[in-house]
């Protein structure tokens, strides 16, 4: 759960990394906030569209398992441990 939510969080600072770059390249100081300001809600929305999009994707492309998990049962008094199947 915990490696999900770094890749949603490391996906909605993409467009605040790629700000910065461009910030960089262009001579101006990334650090000083007066160049943040204007652009902070776009930056925003561009990260929120960048997880839900990921999010999407995910749901739509990903992986099924056709037949699903079988919990762990008795079978001739032995344990058979579950397994997806």
């Amino acid at each position: 759960m915990l490696r999900a939510l770094l890749e949603e969080l490391a996906l909605f600072l993409v467009p605040f990394a790629l700000f910065f770059g461009y910030l960089a390249l262009t001579g101006r100081n990334p650090l000083h906030r007066v160049h943040w300001d204007p652009h902070r809600l776009r930056l925003l929305l561009a990260g929120l569209a960048v997880v839900i999009a990921s999010l999407v994707w995910s749901g739509l492309f990903s992986q099924r398992n056709a037949t699903g998990y079988v919990p762990s049962h008795m079978e001739n008094g032995r344990l058979v441990p579950g397994q997806f199947r």
